[in-house]
């Protein structure tokens, strides 16, 4: 069995004004930066050691992964970028739809604007992670993003587990074992 510790990046600049980030991109801010030393002070003080490290290819990921494990070699994959918002990209968050009642998430709304839907972010998602995992013999450490961690654990969840935080730097854990992941816990490695 292996383990994957699946992480949100820290606050961006989109995430303070309220913007739709998606597959856009914008700088952490002091406090993301802050939340990612926190999250480096919570492996840290856990000892907890990776094997293998990896980022989406969108900056405020690989940011957040370089201020956890400075001088550390680690792989950029698409497979772990956010969900694509489409035409939203940028706009206020107050144009986010809302949920349909029978939906937990967006499912296919913003296909029609040129985005994705929650089935093909899981699906990404699930299949660059089942790669890592697949190779991995020790722990996993994956910076993701909200929309992206939210669309896999629809995916894997237990109806017994409960809905984790998505805050900033959120970390997912899950044990991998014969192609299936197993939430353990959720942790906040912001609040203190």
């Amino acid at each position: 069995m292996t383990r994957l510790y699946l992480m949100r990046h820290g606050q961006t600049l989109f995430n303070q004004l309220k913007r739709i980030q998606g597959a856009c991109d914008s700088p952490l801010t002091e406090l993301g930066q802050s939340q990612a030393v926190d999250a480096k002070d919570y492996f840290d003080g856990e000892g907890i050691e990776f094997d293998q490290l990896f980022c989406s290819t969108q900056e405020r990921a690989s940011d957040t992964l370089e201020l956890i494990r400075p001088d550390a070699d680690y792989t950029r994959l698409k497979g772990l970028k956010e969900w694509n918002f489409g035409l939203y990209e940028g706009a206020s968050e107050y144009l986010n739809p809302p949920h349909k009642p029978d939906e937990e998430s967006y499912g296919s709304y913003f296909k029609d604007y040129d985005g994705e839907s929650v089935d093909e972010v899981e699906a990404r998602m699930t299949a660059a992670l089942t790669e890592i995992m697949d190779d991995a013999t020790g722990n996993v450490l994956a910076v993701s993003h909200g929309g992206a961690l939210y669309s896999f654990f629809l995916k894997w969840r237990k109806p017994e587990d409960a809905r984790p935080s998505f805050s900033n730097c959120c970390i997912l854990v899950y044990d991998y074992q014969d192609g299936k992941f197993d939430l353990v816990e959720s942790v906040d490695p912001v609040v203190k």
